[in-house]
């Protein structure tokens, strides 16, 4: 879409969960807003479930010989080794199309807890950790979390359990989604140890709303683009409803590059590739950086100038600083025919329809190795369906050799028809330390002659110790179930599609890059709202929290143009 040449009242980079809320409400407010985004607009009639299209080609992330990224780890010596992957492949690209990855998410959507919001002061330093507690607290966002529910639409059931947070509406707006019957078996499994099973809320409509479809029960939902529009992408349920304003205009193919800021560092100009590779620029009165944390970091990095000579509001020198991912890992176990009854059986391989169970009794622990630490959450699914990716697991024998010809077409046979795999995923926090973070790198650049990010990863030691406890009582459960081949695999890998911080928010200036509503300490125009803001990302996936405080930031933003 043409950008035009007046100044709007804000400009946004990014389009994901954490721009998307600031458009919605600016739109309807009456002011007119630019949303910048680097990739594509698909609309809902171009996402197809294609496995290769989806997890085996860089269709909706970059190619990385045009966007390559530098990974930065401790190799066996002990030494830091930083690396180009453009021929690793291994990136942290997520969803640079118009709704970010917010389009492929597979939409599990748990609220953080009070005690999130207070680490530091809840369970004290570690050492090691860069810990602190947030400016706000659980109260702050609880009206946000709320009308997220409304707003983008989820799915699911207040059920009481031990841990449950407190909530301004007593249920959901959209009733629960179709489950499996394997989840009443996980039901009796966790009562069998005294837990009580959470019936995982999912930002999935079970019923329409507005021009949206419920859901289809592909089972074709993490990594894929919802053809219906049942998924809450910011895209399909703020975007969209954004544009009917008429005071929205996206930009796609509009990779921002640098922010000009004046004398006094005020942001100014935004300057940014169209897709034929010009320079353009746009300005504003406000301007919102939502590209995910890597790159948002990136940006602010590269925006140098007399005022900011180390990048845009980085005086403190904290911009790209305590990175985060999430802590944890996952498991499985198989369920055979043979251990089942044929209806019970037959329930199983109904295709489509959700598991949507967690377990959060566990999300903080007392334990003898542990002591009263910060636990987590686990949440039990199928293995995604990518067809092509399962046959491909098949090839190994027990004794990990190869198999072939008509010994391994008997046992995909068996894995497809006779038995299912029922998965387990860990959710702990990613402690901040020093040596995980984000810079320029001073050699490599991409296709347009920009110095890409440099992700320097580490993790803390104290994560594994507590996705380990997690996962051992989730293998209890599959245990009940009468699960076989019960395995898990807690590592200090970062998660591509977990990632937060590098502009933390705070009360301190010297201490943090944002203040509590996520404007920039040293510039008056300049907000950050995707998980950047973020300075420890709890126990559950991020993208529940990243769009309730962008609704919250929405009504501060409004508050300062009025």
């Amino acid at each position: 879409m043409k950008v035009n040449k007046n100044k709007y009242d804000a400009i946004i980079i990014g389009s994901g969960a954490g721009a998307g809320p600031i458009a919605y409400e600016l739109s309807k407010a009456g002011k007119k807003v630019l949303v910048l985004e680097k990739g594509p607009w698909f609309k809902n009639d171009d996402y197809f479930k294609d496995e290769i299209v989806s997890s085996r080609r860089s269709v909706y992330t970059p190619n990385l010989k045009d966007e390559p990224q530098v990974i930065e780890e401790l190799n066996a010596e002990g030494e830091w080794e930083a690396k180009s992957n453009a021929d690793s492949g291994r990136d942290f690209w997520n969803g640079s199309v118009v709704g970010g990855s917010s389009n492929f998410m597979s939409g599990y959507f748990h609220r953080m807890k009070p005690v999130d919001f207070n680490l530091k002061t809840q369970f004290g330093e570690i050492e090691g950790a860069n810990i602190v507690d947030w400016p706000i607290d659980y109260k702050d966002l609880e009206s946000y979390y709320d009308k997220v529910e409304k707003v983008v639409g989820v799915s699911g059931e207040s059920r009481k359990h031990s841990t449950l947070e407190p909530r301004s509406s007593l249920d959901f707006p959209f009733p629960p989604l179709n489950e499996n019957i394997v989840s009443t078996w996980i039901d009796k499994a966790c009562e069998k140890e005294g837990y009580s099973a959470v019936r995982c809320a999912r930002a999935i409509i079970s019923q329409p709303k507005n021009e949206r479809s419920s859901c289809s029960y592909s089972h074709y939902c993490g990594s894929y683009g919802c053809s219906t529009g049942a998924k809450g992408s910011s895209r399909v349920a703020l975007l969209d409803e954004a544009l009917k304003t008429g005071n929205l205009t996206i930009s796609a193919f509009s990779k921002v590059f640098y922010l000009k800021s004046d004398e006094n560092g005020k942001v100014t100009e935004a300057y940014f590739y169209n897709k034929e590779g010009e320079v353009k620029n746009a300005t504003a009165d406000i301007f919102v950086v939502a590209g995910q944390a890597i790159e948002s970091s990136r940006l602010l990095l590269a925006s140098k100038s007399d005022k900011f000579p180390n990048g845009l509001a980085n005086n403190n020198g904290l911009v790209g600083k305590n990175i985060v991912f999430s802590g944890g890992g996952v498991g499985s176990g198989d369920l055979h025919k043979k251990d089942l009854e044929d209806k019970d059986f037959e329930e199983l391989l109904r295709p489509g329809i959700f598991v949507n169970r967690s377990i959060q009794n566990w999300y903080t622990i007392d334990d003898d190795d542990l002591g009263m630490a910060k636990g987590g959450t686990v949440d039990f699914l199928f293995e995604h369906s990518n067809p092509t990716g399962k046959a491909i697991r098949q090839k190994w024998n027990n004794d990990g050799t190869l198999l072939y010809g008509s010994d391994l077409k008997k046992k995909m046979k068996y894995y497809f028809t006779q038995m299912r795999k029922i998965s387990f995923e860990v959710f702990n926090d990613w402690l901040p330390t020093d040596n995980c973070f984000v810079t320029l790198d001073p050699d490599v650049k991409d296709k347009w002659g920009d110095n890409v990010a440099r992700i320097r990863i580490s993790n803390h030691q104290h994560d594994i110790k507590v996705g380990e406890y997690l996962a051992k009582r989730a293998e209890v459960i599959l245990e009940n179930l009468g699960a076989k081949n019960i395995k898990s695999s807690i590592s200090g890998g970062a998660p591509p599609n977990l990632v937060a911080g590098g502009c933390r928010f705070g009360v301190d200036p010297t201490t943090s890059v944002l203040d509590k509503n996520c404007k920039a300490h040293e510039v008056e125009n300049l907000y950050v709202t995707d998980a950047s803001f973020m300075p420890t990302g709890g126990s559950v996936p991020y993208t529940w929290t990243i769009y309730a405080n962008s609704f919250r930031v929405a009504d501060q933003i409004l508050k300062k143009m009025s």
